[in-house]
């Protein structure tokens, strides 16, 4: 009875704090959060809180940071998802999204003091105005010194961004001699399809990793070639892609899916329920699909993943999928800021919803996300958490409620880091490496036709022996330890080298020729 009653006299605080908070939030998001406000409300005793914390609180706190937190312990407590972006962040989040962003087109890395052009996109500004990989960005605007002190990677990024047709002046470092260019900032095309190419004479690979604007666009430009060079059967690589625009979704497939096919439906208390059919004759609605896919596919990867298992239309091959079944939308608010508030949860043809769980604290929602990575890492199938099962129209078993369960599970090639593989990267010797390698070999680098190419004549290289002649006397040592997996890093040297030369395209095809688990996912 004594613990009855101590529930029973802490109800009303417990609801009184839960009013004041929602009062705060409300004002919040209404872009003016002021405290003269809650006076004209006679929450007197809120403003005097307030004030006490300003005037009493052991340390300095601002208005807005009260705010922020406020704004997110409440987020928090709806979903995982639900977010508010400050101002600030607005522009680089949604910029994530866009298929181009505004800038000169390049990749930096700092080694030491030194900042390094690491590669070039060649249809960007920079390419079309001369910067070669290499090269040491001294200044920018004559005044801004860029090597010769320490930056933060985003200190530079802001440093090289800027709107359309504005200037910024670089100088650069290369063989000894000093040079300037005056780049115009402009788009710059970065597509969400980072590889398409034949594995064989019928096997065809894209690889996507994300749902941004015009995605499906850029699906579309790398299947057609694909269908012209006799492509039977198509894979197509979802692994770490996080999602993005379920309108990119459903259009990709509307491609695979013949008929009048439901694709999804969304639907939430204050959403009515909206389906998504396959509408027009796709491009490649016969023919083997396989979906790769891993913990870390989500959101509108798994739209389209569920469509296709759910229709029996794909094999599904890899591990389970993260797991995200919400749908967000952004309202913007009269700060600057935005709201990206969950306001329906989507479901596959079957009627699954593949949302984990989300009943107790974010950080235990993280923290399992976490967990499953390093079992998956070890090798570890994850079968403990399933769902609720449906049956498809071939009557096979799918499953709902914590992501997209494969068809067939493929244990991931990963290594655990442990300190001995810290060496790599100490420094930046990995990197280093492979800028000083690239640039001493650039000639014969513009030799190679394609990555198949590049793997083909540089067999007899020992990146391996390179890179131990390169690394300083006690990196040396370190790197004694790796011996045993040194074939391991010689191939993510082949990798990277190739991502120099051809970017995201190069890596992946050679990643993937020199993954032996790699042949364990496709047909």
């Amino acid at each position: 009875m004594q613990n009855n009653n101590n529930l029973n006299w802490a109800k009303p605080l417990f609801y009184g704090f839960l009013v004041i908070v929602g009062i705060l939030i409300g004002v919040f998001f209404k872009g003016n959060f002021n405290l003269g406000s809650l006076v004209k409300n006679n929450q007197q005793p809120i403003q005097e809180m307030m004030e006490l914390v300003q005037s009493k609180y052991v340390d300095s706190v601002a208005n807005d940071s009260v705010g922020l937190k406020l704004a997110n312990y409440y987020l928090e407590q709806l979903d995982p998802h639900s977010v508010y972006i400050p101002p600030a962040d607005l522009n680089e989040v949604n910029e994530q999204l866009q298929p181009n962003f505004k800038g000169v087109g390049i990749e930096f890395q700092q080694f030491r003091d030194s900042i390094f052009v690491a590669y070039v996109m060649k249809d960007g500004p920079a390419g079309k105005a001369g910067l070669q990989i290499g090269d040491i960005l001294l200044t920018a605007d004559d005044t801004v010194q860029l090597s010769g002190k320490k930056w933060e990677a985003d200190d530079i990024r802001k440093k090289l961004k800027g709107p359309s047709n504005s200037k910024v002046k670089l100088m650069v470092y290369r063989a000894g001699e000093k040079k300037s260019y005056t780049i115009s900032r402009d788009n710059v095309a970065l597509s969400p399809v980072e590889a398409s190419y034949m594995i064989d004479t019928v096997v065809g690979y894209i690889r996507i990793n994300k749902f941004a604007d015009r995605t499906y666009e850029a699906f579309m430009q790398a299947l057609e070639p694909l269908l012209a060079k006799g492509m039977k059967s198509l894979v197509i690589d979802l692994r770490g892609n996080g999602g993005g625009l379920l309108s990119e979704a459903v259009a990709i497939a509307d491609e695979l899916l013949s008929g009048n096919k439901l694709i999804v439906y969304t639907q939430g208390v204050h959403s009515p329920r909206v389906d998504y059919f396959s509408k027009r004759e796709g491009l490649f609605e016969q023919g083997g699909l396989t979906i790769l896919m891993d913990e870390t596919s989500a959101s509108a990867s798994e739209v389209l993943a569920g469509a296709l298992q759910d229709w029996d239309r794909a094999t599904i091959v890899g591990r389970r999928s993260f797991g995200k079944g919400l749908v967000q939308q952004q309202f913007k608010l009269s700060n600057g800021g935005a709201l990206r508030l969950t306001t329906a949860k989507y479901y596959s043809p079957l009627g699954r919803n593949i949302q984990r769980p989300y009943t107790h604290s974010k950080q235990d929602y993280e923290n399992d996300f976490v967990t499953r990575l390093h079992e998956d890492a070890m090798g570890k199938q994850d079968s403990s958490f399933k769902g609720d099962s449906f049956k498809t129209p071939k009557g096979h078993l799918v499953y709902g409620g914590g992501g997209i369960y494969p068809d067939k599970w493929v244990n991931g090639n990963t290594v655990l880091m442990d300190t001995s593989f810290k060496v790599l990267w100490e420094e930046g010797l990995m990197n280093d490496f492979i800028l000083h390698w690239y640039v001493q070999n650039r000639t014969m680098m513009n030799t190679f036709k394609n990555p198949t190419a590049f793997l083909n004549q540089t067999a007899s290289i020992n990146f391996w022996a390179a890179l131990v002649n390169y690394a300083g006397p006690k990196q040396q040592l370190k790197l004694k330890s790796l011996e045993k997996n040194k074939l391991l890093v010689q191939n993510q040297i082949l990798a990277l080298v190739a991502r120099t030369h051809w970017y995201k395209q190069g890596y992946i095809e050679v990643q993937n020729a020199l993954d032996p688990s790699f042949k364990q996912l496709v047909p």
